[in-house]
């Protein structure tokens, strides 16, 4: 009987569990799994788990305001935009304390104070203990972040040249390839680093200090509130201080920064209300200070892709003639590298050109930018190119045969200049996609317009003016190019009419 009882005790139990579960309130939180240990990660031992002390932060926060803990992935450079839209409660991922973030939503209490520190090569320990040690050298960061920004500012007053990654994993690698002279990051990402890439050391002495918070909508102010109690309150207790102990995050600045917090509540509300009333002014100043950078990465743009068009439209009709004129080797060889090329992803390509082959030749970005665009457009400029020699009628071809003119004479007088007509509407075309797809080589450090569109909307939380921005420099790059294909086009339309 009791072997009975007992299986339908656990089941009912297990259901009851079950119940309450459905029936506990959710707090979605969004973060960026890609960040990694220690901040996000998923766990080795079993994927579909979270593991990190952002996690457990987030944890206590859920149980404190007696909800369970359900996660939201969303790219790091999206957190504002996407708490601000609804899609999760509160975003927390190393997310930083900035003036901008305060102004545009609902800021907790900051829960974990980081430095801004220099990543060298061991063998340049103490050579580059500053910034201003590092004029004229190459200094990589994470693009829209607190130390981007004090990059760009060295980059004014002691010539630093700042170096934008979409990650905090490349720039230690390419410092180690000797690509970069340092990197500015969080003390964290840093120590993390170390231990990822070895013959690399971190300056002891911090460049900046900051901290990380959550970030919830504006009109999500009553949560902020509950959210900073069980923060403190967790300050309070110990807790954070045994989450950032497992971690290995724990250090001598966290016990000070945690009495400045629990001491300073009047002081925050004043600040947050000294911000709120200079926003106005602040934003403006900003969008103003970024226009500058706005055109330079718009320069960038038109001069890669003009370059890529170029060596596309050179490599593209070599690859076209190979392969109406070539022998069947030559030909074999040609089409395989169209399909392969049209068949992989040109961010594949440029991966493959910029970091795949750094041991054996080291491209500088552009240089592997201009590259890795050129070849993928020339694959598909060569089948343009063959469509349209092909297209011109054989009668014309052996009419100028007979009249006795070679085969290069054909194809420079009567098969090339006909063929170049029919191509000229797609290869326009073409030229405006690679225009967009620049956009693309942000991934290998390259800053255009793109990126640097991206970079402002993070520093200002809103893609609203950045987004209008960059899409009139767009439009101003790429409409005069299609209006005057136009008329090329109608032109030699009524020539040959």
């Amino acid at each position: 009987m009791n072997l009975i009882r007992r299986p339908a005790s656990l089941v009912l139990a297990l259901l009851f569990a079950t119940v309450a579960r459905a029936q506990t309130p959710i707090l979605h939180w969004g973060g960026d799994a890609e960040g990694g240990a220690p901040f996000v990660e998923a766990d080795p031992n079993d994927p579909s788990n979270l593991r990190g002390f952002d996690v457990e932060v987030a944890g206590e926060i859920a149980k404190g305001l007696g909800r369970r803990p359900e996660f939201v992935q969303v790219s790091f450079s999206d957190i504002d935009q996407s708490v601000q839209r609804g899609d999760f409660d509160i975003g927390m991922s190393g997310v930083e304390d900035t003036p901008a973030r305060r102004k545009m939503l609902a800021a907790t209490i900051p829960y974990f104070e980081f430095h801004e520190v220099l990543t060298v090569r061991a063998e340049d320990r103490g050579k580059f203990a500053a910034l201003a040690a590092l004029r004229g050298r190459r200094v990589g960061t994470l693009g829209g972040t607190i130390a981007y920004e004090k990059l760009l500012a060295a980059q004014k007053t002691d010539g630093v040249i700042c170096v934008s990654y979409d990650d905090d994993v490349h720039p230690y690698a390419d410092l180690r390839a000797g690509r970069l002279d340092a990197v500015l990051l969080d003390n964290i990402i840093a120590a993390r680093s170390m231990r990822r890439v070895p013959g690399l050391y971190t300056e002891p002495r911090p460049v900046a200090t900051s901290h990380y918070i959550g970030v919830l909508a504006t009109n999500n102010t009553a949560l902020r509130d509950r959210v900073d109690e069980v923060l403190r309150a967790r300050m309070r207790d110990g807790t954070l201080e045994r989450i950032y102990r497992k971690w290995k995050i724990w250090d001598d600045y966290q016990p000070a920064f945690f009495a400045s917090v629990l001491n300073a509540e009047k002081a925050v509300q004043q600040r947050e209300k000294r911000t709120a009333e200079g926003g106005a002014t602040q934003d403006l100043g900003i969008v103003l200070r970024y226009i500058p950078a706005l055109l330079r990465a718009s320069l960038i743009t038109i001069v890669l892709s003009c370059a890529a068009m170029a060596l596309a439209v050179l490599v593209g009709v070599f690859i076209a003639s190979g392969r109406v004129y070539g022998s069947a080797p030559v030909r074999a060889i040609l089409t395989m590298y169209v399909e392969v090329v049209r068949g992989t992803p040109v961010l594949l390509q440029l991966f493959v050109l910029y970091y795949g082959l750094s041991s054996v030749i080291r491209l500088p970005a552009f240089l592997a930018a201009l590259l890795g665009l050129g070849l993928n457009y020339a694959a598909y400029e060569s089948e343009i190119y063959r469509g349209a020699l092909e297209a011109v009628p054989r009668g014309q071809l052996e009419a100028a045969r007979t009249l006795g003119l070679t085969e290069s004479q054909v194809l420079r007088l009567v098969r090339g200049p006909q063929a170049f007509r029919i191509a000229l509407a797609p290869m326009t075309n073409d030229f405006v996609a690679l225009l967009k797809d620049s956009s693309l080589v942000s991934v290998i450090t390259v800053i255009e317009l793109t990126k640097q569109t991206s970079i402002f909307a993070a520093n200002i939380g809103s893609w609203v003016i950045p987004g209008i921005l960059c899409a009139a420099l767009y439009l101003v790059l790429s409409l005069p190019l299609s209006r005057l294909a136009g008329r090329l086009e109608m032109r030699w339309k009524a020539a040959t009419e």
